[in-house]
């Protein structure tokens, strides 16, 4: 079995301090490959670091809707160079968070237009965080019909799902999908297999039974196993699939 977690932040101490160790219990869990999210200009040459050293990690260069304040003037330049790398396969993390809004909206708005409208150019999927911005990030992206790419750690409703899957997104669950009294159960059962990615968030989101510690890439598991069990199919499909998807997404 192969498991692809689709998104998580490695180069956070937690994590990197023991990343050999962290990557080993992964393997264990049947998660083999790994994409480090950056989410500013120096994280992002983090992840690029520990993808040239590790043949299964892959990487992402962007900038979270948090971090677009203090994006340096040249960003988008350094975006363009970084993502020449061959283990370089996504612009992201970008999008909109209006529920901590730590950049303005405006700066938000037009931070995440510019990077997509770099991601039109080069031709990469793009991975989007949506957090309280449904319209915004709905309207934003429907202005750039050729971008694809996925909707990470979705929490939205059926309908803000579906719609982001006719603009042609994936939508990729996280621990979230694991937690009590959650919706996102009901929203996942509704989505098709072909659509659906696994993540998880790591160190963030610790899915049921370790909600409440630091996350880590293995727990990706625990994700697929909630979304086998909500399609009433095994793990192995689930596995297949959501691993396929990712390959096909990210040209892996």
């Amino acid at each position: 079995m192969e498991l692809v977690d689709t998104h998580c932040h490695l180069f956070y101490d937690d994590l990197k301090n023991d990343l050999d160790i962290v990557l080993n219990r992964a393997q264990e869990l049947g998660v083999n490959r790994f994409i480090c999210v950056g989410t500013n200009m120096e994280d992002s040459r983090e992840c690029l670091g520990l993808a040239e050293r590790y043949e299964n990690i892959y990487a992402s260069v962007g900038v979270h809707p948090h971090d677009a304040k203090d994006a340096p003037e040249d960003y988008l330049d350094q975006i363009a160079d970084l993502i020449t790398f061959p283990k370089m396969i996504a612009l992201g993390e970008i999008g909109l968070d209006y529920f901590r809004n730590i950049s303005e909206p405006d700066i938000q708005q037009n931070v995440f237009r510019e990077q997509l409208t770099l991601a039109q150019r080069l031709q990469k999927p793009v991975i989007f965080h949506n957090r309280d911005a449904d319209a915004d990030v709905l309207k934003i992206l429907s202005e750039f019909p050729d971008v694809t790419g996925v909707a990470h750690c979705f929490s939205s409703d059926l309908k803000t799902a579906k719609t982001f899957i006719d603009l042609g997104f994936y939508i990729s669950f996280s621990g979230n999908l694991t937690y009590k009294n959650s919706h996102l159960p009901d929203v996942a059962k509704e989505l098709p297999l072909e659509k659906l990615l696994v993540e998880t968030d790591s160190p963030y989101l610790s899915p049921v039974p370790y909600r409440g510690k630091p996350n880590e890439p293995g727990r990706t598991r625990f994700v697929a196993e909630k979304l086998a069990e909500i399609h009433g199919v095994t793990l192995q499909i689930i596995a297949e699939k959501t691993t396929t998807n990712a390959e096909s997404l990210f040209s892996l």
